[in-house]
């Protein structure tokens, strides 16, 4: 029997994206999904189109572009790369989600996927039906998810709402629900998108326990996509690299996060306003970055414990206002996010964009110990996502006296990231 579960050959898929005209230029971009697709189909012939607008106002784009790699069984695979990189896509073909446009997949073994809050799950049913669902679909016996039964439920941690309908439970019990099923029903192959990110830290840490022992001690095959790089390097035994629909790099886990991570630091010689490989709507999009120190003077490096001010400037589409914002800003090393500053969690008032302009985000002591970090802006409007970037500036932080002794933390105790205000007593 070979030792090959999962051979990707030559895959590709795309997807017509639909752009609505006005004035003769292109004003949104998105998805063209299935149910529209239908009614467009059934509605064209009684429509009347001019064939050259209708070329125009529809693009192709290609999710995934030539794809091949072979997993083994008991490998533990991470895939990583920005967003928009074509992971998910990927996962939801492998699951059987969404059909390829072209290329091959063979699949030896039973497959459970965890891929989004809500995924294979009824709502209507109650978390009891659901877990006999679930085996059925993946082809056990109802002698055989009894068996299981009681593990289940106690990993979840819900025995009190298991004859709920899980329509009726928080983000947090449904991913709870859903992980330990598709971990205890003994699938030969297991594949889990961020969606645990979803839940608690202890949860989380549980979760990434079980996956080691069932691929250690079960030999099954796990394929895991997530932005934490060191939870990617403590779990994976191989990885992948995807970078706008094609595999950059493939082979031992510390090979694929170090080229990641070159690939973050690349993007900052391209200009902000410039930059591609974005995320949201676009309506309203980040044009720089700035930081300033406490006398209004641009910085290039920031010093712990330093009063800094991150400018984010920012432009729109329209000249109409944009209401109810919310802009954010991360900092992040490694995969881990070391802070997030929002506006919704120190501002109760509106926040109105229009045209360009900048926001200021004042941190009165910066918390970070010495290091290299990047920044992740963000903004929403009535709740659409209007531009995320991954990797949008670096930020170099060099030892200051952030404790007021002048000292600093020793050799070897470098990326130990957030510094804490404390003190002792004796």
């Amino acid at each position: 029997m070979s030792d090959t579960v999962i051979t990707v050959d030559h895959l590709c898929k795309s997807y017509w994206l639909k752009h609505q005209l006005q004035a003769g230029r292109k004003q949104s971009v998105q998805s063209e999904h299935f149910s529209e697709v239908l009614t467009r189909f059934i509605s064209t012939p009684f429509r009347r189109r001019d064939s050259a607008e209708k070329a125009a106002s529809r693009e192709e784009f290609w999710a995934l572009k030539d794809v091949s790699f072979e997993v083994k069984r008991g490998d533990v695979l991470g895939i990583i790369g920005r967003n928009g990189a074509g992971k998910s896509t990927l996962l939801k073909v492998l699951s059987r989600i969404t059909e390829p446009t072209s290329g091959r997949i063979e699949i030896d073994g039973r497959v459970a996927s965890l891929l989004e809050v809500g995924t294979g799950f009824h709502p209507e049913l109650t978390g009891r039906e659901n877990i006999f669902l679930n085996g059925a679909i993946l082809g056990m016996s109802r002698v055989e998810i009894k068996r299981k039964f009681d593990e289940i439920v106690a990993f979840a941690e819900v025995e009190k709402f298991l004859d709920t309908p899980v329509k009726r439970y928080s983000s947090g019990m449904y991913v709870r629900l859903a992980f330990s099923v598709a971990a205890h029903l003994e699938p030969e192959i297991l594949i889990v998108d961020e969606v645990l990110a979803v839940g608690d830290a202890q949860f989380q840490k549980k979760c990434l326990g079980k996956m080691q022992d069932v691929s250690r001690n079960d030999g099954r095959t796990i394929i895991f996509v997530s932005h934490n790089l060191q939870v990617v390097q403590s779990l994976c035994t191989k990885g992948v690299l995807l970078a706008g629909g094609t595999i950059k790099v493939l082979g031992p886990t510390s090979e694929v996060v170090a080229e990641y991570l070159k690939s973050l630091q690349s993007g900052f010689k391209i200009g902000l306003e410039h930059r591609r490989d974005r995320q949201g709507a676009g309506d309203i999009q980040f044009t720089e970055i700035e930081m300033l120190d406490q006398f209004g003077q641009r910085i290039e490096n920031a010093i712990s414990g330093q009063r800094v001010t991150l400018r984010l400037h920012y432009r729109t589409k329209a000249d109409h206002p944009y209401r109810n914002c919310r802009v954010s800003v991360s900092a992040h090393a490694n995969g881990v996010v070391y802070f997030l500053l929002s506006t919704e969690l120190v501002r109760s008032d509106e926040l109105v964009l229009q045209g360009r302009g900048h926001l200021d985000c004042i941190i009165p002591e910066l918390p970070l110990s010495r290091g290299e970090y990047y920044l992740n802006p963000f903004v929403e409007s009535n709740k659409v996502v209007q531009d995320l970037v991954e990797g949008a500036w670096p930020l170099s932080v060099v030892d200051g006296d952030f404790y007021g002794h002048g000292r600093n933390y020793p050799p070897g105790w470098e990326g130990i990231g957030v510094l804490v205000r404390h003190d002792w007593k004796w």
